[in-house]
């Protein structure tokens, strides 16, 4: 993992142009290459904040890979796919034989709420996954901060059909009214302007509605945490919160935290703490 730390960092990655400005080949290694498409629309309303990149390996030793969907974070309100392009790369690397999927989805603003706009941009961004590829790939959501949150909420309530097989939680609150949770600067926009007023039933709060450890029950995928030792913004309440809802409901999970606050998880040394714990977590999903 070091090894693809530095080529990436010093500008060694091989990419090679064919076809169009939008297809390229992405060659990580001597035996490793993904064919990269940027900027897809995944929806039929051609919005342009639906797209995604999305990375097909050539040489995968599986007829149907599991495909990862990338989420980044950004408070629902900001942050773009960019953003976690050199961790889906450091992934790639470690995933030779998978799928990526770096997505955007539509940000919430003052004229339009995060949910569900943004778990149904997952939505459609799966449905989009299938038609491409044409098969039927398990799923393994991947986010950070906001992303990780809505990695999880549409894991736990808006998977219906259970096409998601892993969800990789990056520093995302699971309880959104857990009161160490409330101190965080933009909780006004939690409890405002989150979800759609139209969504919100009398006798389920909006910080309870909105909240993945909610919706856990023996069904759900099973999931891995991170979370840092000084976040300022997710407290290690939330952590522990998510836990107790998984344990209880006997679904398979592990967590971890990294010496770091909100953004460090992204830091060389904990990205390849994160990866290695990943593969190890999705090697007892699979045998599970």
């Amino acid at each position: 993992m070091k090894k693809i730390l530095n080529i990436i960092s010093g500008f060694l990655l091989i990419i090679v142009f064919v076809i169009s400005c939008k297809e390229k080949t992405v060659t990580l290694g001597k035996d490793i290459s993904f064919k990269a498409y940027e900027d897809i629309r995944y929806s039929k309303d051609e919005n342009p904040e639906q797209r995604m990149d999305l990375y097909i390996p050539e040489n995968s030793v599986n007829t149907k890979p599991d495909v990862f969907i990338m989420i980044h974070g950004g408070g629902w309100r900001g942050g773009d796919k960019s953003e976690l392009t050199f961790f889906t790369l450091c992934m790639m690397d470690k995933f030779p034989n998978a799928v990526f999927a770096n997505i955007d989805y539509r940000l919430a603003s003052p004229s339009r709420f995060a949910i569900p706009n943004q778990t149904n941009d997952i939505d459609e961004a799966i449905l989009y996954l299938e038609k491409r590829l044409n098969y039927h790939p398990k799923f393994i959501v991947l986010g950070n901060s906001a992303g990780a949150h809505l990695s999880m909420l549409y894991a736990y309530h808006y998977d219906k059909t259970k096409k998601i097989k892993a969800v990789v939680n990056i520093v995302g609150p699971s309880d959104l009214s857990d009161p160490s949770f409330k101190k965080y600067t933009d909780y006004s926009f939690v409890e405002k302007h989150l979800i759609d007023p139209e969504m919100i039933q009398s006798t389920l709060p909006v910080n309870v509605l909105g909240s993945p450890a909610h919706w856990i029950d023996s069904t759900s995928a099973p999931t891995l945490s991170f979370y840092g030792t000084i976040d300022q913004i997710i407290p290690l309440s939330q952590k522990q919160t998510l836990d107790s809802f998984l344990d209880k409901n006997h679904v398979l999970n592990r967590s971890y935290e990294f010496s770091g606050g909100h953004l460090d998880w992204y830091k060389a040394s904990n990205a390849t703490f994160l990866i290695d714990k990943i593969s190890g977590f999705l090697k007892k999903v699979g045998e599970k």
